[in-house]
């Protein structure tokens, strides 16, 4: 059996919780490390549904990318899912900005699935790499790419911009990366894959035509489950470690 902070020290191995951004609220957000648990479960948001099946499940411990508080609250409903969870004793673990910037992180795992290779860092913030920019084996058109990213992140929709030219040089930011858009220009990038890309974003892409593609932010950043499974459990192979039913886009399309 393993602790709460037992599992924390592991992920903090990993993507130390030390690198986050300042704004970020990654670590130990509710409950208290010393208690021990059996049953993981593992979600990109911990919503109030994730929150209910943990307490169903009788999980411990829940591990989530997106921080659970991420702002300071100002009041206490019995439907918010951090007060779900420490009114059943559950504790969690958010692995947010740490993630996303460690070495062999969130944006390796993007590139892994996208098949593509990390070159170099794609930008540099507050002094830590983001993003990376790989080249492709073969030359790709846009609809092409869209259809890659399509494929093997699991999209009901990808938004891009069709320069109807062949792309080789890609740019890959996980989760919300539109403001990196300046990077992307700058290295005479061909092709940008992020998400929660705003209109004036796609306007700025569509006039350097670079093939921008929104494969959304839940998409780029659903992906992490394996991983983060597979290191645990290297240390803790008895631990019972589960995807969440209820980890879904809580966003519906009309296709």
């Amino acid at each position: 059996m393993a602790t709460v902070r037992d599992i924390y020290d592991e992920i903090n191995k990993i993507a130390p919780f030390s690198i986050q951004e300042s704004y970020d609220n990654s670590g130990l957000v509710v409950g208290n490390g010393d208690k021990t648990v059996g049953k993981i479960l593992l979600a990109l948001d911990i919503t109030k549904s994730v929150a209910k099946e943990a307490a169903e499940k009788n999980c411990g411990l829940i591990i989530s990318h997106h921080p659970v508080i991420f702002t300071g609250l100002k009041s206490l409903n019995p439907d918010n899912p951090a007060v779900i969870l420490a009114k059943n004793d559950i504790s969690a673990i958010c692995m947010h900005t740490n993630f996303d910037i460690a070495k062999g992180g969130m944006n390796d795992i993007l590139c892994e699935i996208l098949g593509f290779v990390p070159e170099e860092p794609l930008a540099e913030e507050n002094g830590v790499s983001i993003g990376y920019v790989c080249t492709c084996d073969d030359e790709l058109m846009p609809k092409t790419l869209a259809k890659r990213v399509k494929q093997r992140l699991g999209n009901a929709v990808v938004r891009f911009v069709d320069t109807e030219k062949p792309v080789k040089k890609i740019a890959v930011c996980s989760g919300s990366g539109g403001s990196f858009l300046p990077f992307v220009k700058g290295k005479h990038i061909d092709a940008y894959i992020t998400g929660d890309v705003k209109h004036d974003i796609f306007i700025d892409a569509y006039n350097n035509e670079i093939c921008l593609v929104d494969a959304g932010h839940f998409y780029t950043e659903n992906i992490f489950f394996d991983f983060i499974k597979n290191k645990l459990m290297e240390k803790y192979p008895t631990l019972d470690i589960s995807v969440a039913q209820s980890n879904k886009d809580v966003t519906s399309y009309e296709i």
